[in-house]
């Protein structure tokens, strides 16, 4: 199985959807490198940045679920290191 390492970025302006989102963080937790969040409580934001190493379709299908949620955007950077 090929694995490609990236980093996605996620904003949460709806505190509603925490707990959503750490749910399918929780369900993409085998492939997760490491996880920071930080909350900017002046403008009532989360920022979080979760580095993962996981098939491409797996990264994809998790961010995707990720920007659907109500509130919260995301955005996925990828290095061109793929591994098997």
């Amino acid at each position: 199985m090929e694995t490609r390492v990236a980093v996605i970025s996620i904003i949460i302006e709806n505190p509603e959807s925490v707990g959503e989102m750490n749910e399918l963080l929780h369900q993409y937790s085998k492939y997760v490198i490491g996880r920071m969040g930080i909350p900017y409580r002046e403008k009532n934001i989360s920022i979080i940045s979760i580095a993962i190493d996981a098939p491409q379709d797996d990264i994809s299908a998790l961010s995707g679920k990720i920007g659907k949620l109500k509130g919260v955007s995301s955005k996925t950077a990828y290095s061109n290191l793929i591994s098997k």
